[in-house]
């Protein structure tokens, strides 16, 4: 693994702003782990990278139909939600059509399903700070997602601490 990063946002309107920023950077095949503990606000960051990628439709949480499909951004963003599933259910699914496909792939409690994520993807872990604040750890996972914690100029983290 290659060097963490941080991001600290003290409103939710810096969580969107951050999350906006990274849709911003979005192509073809771009994969976006997410976890954290509940009440995080996962959903909410997926909302702001949503509509960071102009979708105009209203984005909520897919718990219940684990996969969610918006075509109206400018790159089609399949919103999922692995909670509820085990690796081989998930592995049933054909997850990697999504996110070896021509859209954009966010995964809330990604980690749950690790072994099917591809190689390369921004592992991002959210942490409750405060009521509103937000602290965003990000692992990136290949050169196009270490770039792009750069760019956006995050604070490099210790391994330990992310």
């Amino acid at each position: 693994m290659g060097q963490a990063y941080r991001w600290n946002a003290r409103s939710e309107q810096e969580t969107a702003q951050f999350a906006g920023r990274l849709a911003a950077l979005a192509g073809p095949g771009t994969v976006l782990a997410l976890d954290g503990d509940l009440g995080a606000g996962k959903t909410r960051f997926a909302q702001a990278f949503a509509a960071g990628l102009g979708v105009s439709e209203v984005v909520n949480s897919p718990t219940f139909t684990i996969i969610k499909e918006y075509e109206t951004g400018r790159l089609p963003f399949y919103h999922m939600d692995v909670y509820r599933l085990s690796t081989e259910e998930a592995d049933e699914l054909g997850l990697e059509e999504y996110f070896e496909g021509d859209g954009v792939s966010l995964v809330e409690w990604a980690s749950l399903i690790e072994p099917l994520l591809p190689e390369e993807r921004l592992r991002i872990r959210i942490a409750t700070t405060g009521p509103v604040s937000r602290r965003f750890d990000c692992m990136p996972v290949g050169e196009k997602y270490e770039s792009w914690c750069r760019e956006l100029g995050m604070e490099p983290a210790a391994e330990e601490e992310a």
